[in-house]
């Protein structure tokens, strides 16, 4: 009998995607989450926190693979280094498969402004390390900006009267199922180490991206050019944030509007 697969941050955009593949491959799922619930589809739910630690533990037993979805706007250094101080203290050795983002080493944190506006990007580097160096076996994937979470940022924009759109800046999104895809096949095999990033079939301008949104929804807004401070914006105007070269997604920005439900892309 093959031990569960624990997903943290399974219920989010990716983890469910995740969870959904390991349970079509045939394996028993554990999710932490904030609260606990019932056993359902070969699905175990833990009650925990990985901002703070607090009921990882109980979730690690018999543990062998965990896929490291979870991830917020800031914290997720924090959330490696209590996941990893929970498997030091339980005492196992599990393989780590963890998701982080293209650009991570190419982003430098050098300032105040640099770590406000970019410190997502810095976190996701810190969680790195962590994991690299935590003498646990572990996989690194880093991928683009998913097209779910692009969505996200131009239905928020849309609420504004005028859009401030950062200059000289583009993005290379990618369908986060693809991400899943990859993650679960990395989770099914032996740890790598950094493996190859992926990212999205086309590049696009950042502000042509919030357009195609609103031509969708059948919006218009000014749009505000603002030239960012900062090495870290400096790096992302350089493309710091982009893989042409491993452009291996299907799903162009294009067709997932197209598929999104009108009352969603309205919303």
């Amino acid at each position: 009998m093959t031990s569960p697969i624990l997903v943290t941050g399974g219920t989010g955009t990716l983890g469910r995607l995740v969870v959904a593949r390991l349970r079509d491959a045939g394996r028993d799922v554990r999710v932490l989450s904030r609260n606990a619930k019932d056993v359902a589809d070969g699905i175990e739910y833990y009650a925990a926190d990985l901002a703070t630690g607090e009921g990882v533990g109980a979730a690690l037993v018999g543990v062998e693979v965990i896929v490291h979805c979870a991830g917020s706007s800031k914290g997720d250094d924090d959330k490696a280094r209590n996941l990893v101080k929970a498997i030091k203290k339980v005492g196992t050795s599990p393989h780590i498969v963890n998701i982080s983002v293209v650009g991570a080493e190419r982003t430098p944190m050098a300032s105040g402004i640099d770590r406000t506006m970019f410190g997502y990007v810095g976190a996701k580097m810190a969680a790195e390390k962590i994991i690299a160096e935590s003498g646990l076996p572990w996989t690194t994937l880093r991928a683009t900006q998913f097209h779910e979470l692009i969505l996200l940022m131009a239905q928020g924009m849309a609420k504004l009267p005028v859009l401030p759109m950062p200059t000289g800046t583009s993005a290379q999104p990618i369908a986060a199922a693809e991400v899943a895809d990859r993650l679960v096949e990395l989770a099914l095999g032996e740890p790598a180490g950094l493996v190859a990033e992926i990212g999205g079939p086309r590049i696009y301008p950042m502000a042509d991206l919030i357009r195609d949104y609103l031509q969708t929804v059948g919006k218009r807004r000014p749009v505000l050019p603002i030239r960012l401070p900062g090495k870290a914006a400096k790096a992302f105007r350089a493309g710091a944030n982009l893989t042409p070269d491993h452009a291996t997604g299907h799903v162009t920005w294009e067709t997932f509007l197209a598929n999104q439900p009108a009352a969603a892309a309205r919303s």
